[in-house]
């Protein structure tokens, strides 16, 4: 179903739900029933054992493993000993490194928002994701996770990140508007808002069309749980070699041993003969050297944060000529720093990246303390006119919310400004940030009852609506030519 080319009142009619009343608990338990649960579906692990036992599949141990036979049955216990200590090795080089990175279909689930604001028996309520249902009417706010797919019939100026499914760094505006075109990708549904995502400004209002395996974010955990196999270029190679081995052992066992019965030896000596002698033609350390190679690449991807979940597929990489990306920052981290800032008619520095909150402002290479004029206001009204909030994990510093936003709370905090800061002042009234204002404003109230407005946004807007700037000496008269860098 396209939901994005009905309007509001056609998916109202379609779901049997009204935005203005939601689910009763009967209709949400039997759509429940009827859809299964919001959640997505991981393919059933495979056992331990199994992944082990995988790490001797590969041809050149089969190899190996038959040498260490044949090698035992000669009465060569220290090479079978040895062999089957680098095969084990192999092994367990591979079973580790495997495990490592089983947990990519987990960083999925992680993306669901844990609970939801829905309509039921006609009241707002908090509900685990899980539990909500194909025509739940959900309202989400800046900051929130959207549980499910859904199609927005309510938008004040609401923005959602979508990187995690389309690439695109940018936030992408949503209305409540039909789109009439036909086929289009998910990155241009922008009257749909997908599982997983984040709202990064405004609020909005929606009702769920999809959940669990059938939304956008299902689709690619079932991508992720149904990929087949693929043979890597390596693993050819290794294979063409252990063929070739396999067939000049024997040939040097039956070349051997007929040219030692043709003059005179016994043929049980000269069978032993050349059965050591194509044991001995076995290079017994190549998968050991191969394997410890390729892992010292998956740790060194690994520090550069990503994740390969089969040793052979680090080498693909490497057999790669041309690598093709966008130029919507697909291949970043989606973060954003403040590394200058224009204040009393100079730039300063800010040290530090991402959203670590060590860092110092600089002059000139000279450290700049809290008291500059004008700078403790200007990064305190960087903090009250945002919706994005800092949270630590594992030690790492997150920003739920904008990335402009993100970057702003972060520079303010480096100065020393804390969450404490900001409770002296009340939000009375918020302007979220749309296309069509190209700026974001709040209204504020301090300590002492006194209002005042804050506006961030873009300079081309604000610039013609203000009359005076401050400096160093104080308020002065903003003239018409602005000189710019």
């Amino acid at each position: 179903m396209k939901w994005y080319q009905l309007d509001a009142e056609k998916v109202e009619q379609k779901l049997h739900v009204t935005a203005n009343r939601g689910l009763t608990s009967k209709q949400a338990e039997e759509r429940r029933k009827q859809y299964g649960e919001n959640i997505l579906e991981a393919k059933k692990n495979t056992s331990k054992w199994l992944i082990f036992l995988k790490q001797f599949q590969d041809f050149m141990v089969i190899v190996l493993l038959a040498a260490t036979l044949i090698a035992g049955l000669l009465g060569e216990f220290v090479d079978a000993i040895a062999i089957m200590f680098i095969v084990m090795i192999n092994g367990f080089i591979g079973f580790f490194q495997e495990q490592k990175a089983e947990n990519s279909l987990e960083k999925l689930k992680e993306l669901s928002a844990p609970m939801a604001n829905v309509m039921r028996n006609e009241r707002w309520e908090k509900v685990s994701s899980r539990d909500v249902v194909v025509g739940d009417i959900v309202k989400i706010n800046s900051g929130d996770r959207i549980p499910a797919d859904l199609r927005i019939v309510t938008s004040n100026g609401m923005e959602t990140e979508e990187s995690a499914l389309t690439g695109e760094s940018l936030p992408v505006s949503k209305h409540a508007t039909a789109i009439m075109n036909g086929d289009i990708d998910v990155q241009d549904q922008a009257n749909m808002g997908f599982m997983g995502t984040l709202v990064t400004r405004g609020s909005g209002i929606g009702i769920v069309v999809g959940t669990g395996m059938n939304t956008v974010m299902g689709q690619i955990a079932s991508l992720m749980a149904e990929t087949k196999k693929t043979v890597t270029p390596l693993e050819m190679k290794l294979a063409e070699l252990g063929k070739i081995l396999i067939i000049v052992a024997v040939l040097l066992t039956v070349l051997v041993s007929g040219l030692g019965i043709m003059q005179g030896h016994p043929m049980y000596e000269m069978f032993l003969a050349g059965v050591s002698l194509a044991v001995a033609a076995i290079p017994e350390g190549l998968p050991a050297i191969v394997t410890v190679a390729l892992s010292l690449g998956v740790q060194r991807m690994i520090r550069k944060k990503a994740i390969v979940r089969k040793l052979s597929a680090v080498e693909t990489l490497g057999c790669a000529s041309v690598i093709c990306s966008d130029k919507t920052g697909t291949m970043t981290e989606n973060q954003m720093t403040v590394k200058e800032i224009y204040v009393n008619g100079e730039y300063l520095y800010v040290s530090g990246d991402g959203y670590q909150i060590q860092g110092d402002f600089f002059r000139d290479k000279q450290k700049v303390e809290r008291e500059t004029p004008n700078l403790e206001n200007m990064l305190l009204y960087g903090m009250l006119c945002n919706n994005a909030s800092l949270y630590v994990k594992k030690g790492k510093n997150f920003i739920d919310g904008d990335p402009t936003d993100g970057a702003l709370l972060v520079a303010a905090r480096k100065l020393g400004l804390n969450a404490g800061f900001a409770e002296d002042f009340r939000i009375v009234k918020e302007f979220p940030f749309d296309s069509d204002r190209k700026r974001m404003s709040v209204v504020v109230e301090d300590k002492n009852g006194m209002r005042f407005l804050i506006t961030k946004g873009a300079p081309d807007v604000l610039l013609p609506r203000s009359s005076f700037y401050l400096d160093r000496d104080g308020k002065k008269l903003l003239k018409n030519k602005i000189s710019s860098r």
